[in-house]
């Protein structure tokens, strides 16, 4: 299971951290990632980083803005967002890929991802 929080209402401009913490799966051997919903929208990529934290992906609305890392000890997955916008405002869904080693493009598909969270709602006011 994964467990996402850290959700909540900041101004334009803010931060943000969110957490995704697992269990019952080998968390160091799954890839990671962030996805998120907005309402009236399909669910879209936002960052993910491989099993062994070697590489990290980003969608190019966020990048430079957010930071995804690990902590494999812990079995954490972080999203760092910093320099929130408006349209960030979605829930936030961590999601684990399970077993196998995807081929980068593949972190960018939700359909690559065995294991989902319940979503933390992140709500950015103008």
């Amino acid at each position: 299971q994964l467990q996402a929080s850290g959700g909540g209402l900041v101004q334009a401009g803010g931060s943000l951290r969110l957490s995704c913490s697992a269990s019952g799966l080998t968390f160091s051997r799954n890839g990671m990632g962030w996805f998120r919903q907005a309402p009236g929208k399909e669910r879209e990529f936002v960052a993910a980083v491989r099993k062994g934290s070697s590489s990290t992906y980003y969608s190019d609305s966020v990048k430079g803005r957010f930071t995804i890392s690990r902590d494999n000890a812990n079995s954490r997955v972080y999203l760092q967002m910093n320099s929130l916008r408006p349209e960030d405002t979605a829930v936030y869904y961590c999601a684990g890929v399970g077993m196998g080693n995807p081929i980068s493009s593949a972190y960018f598909r939700p359909t690559t991802y065995a294991y989902w969270g319940q979503g933390t709602h992140v709500t950015v006011s103008s």
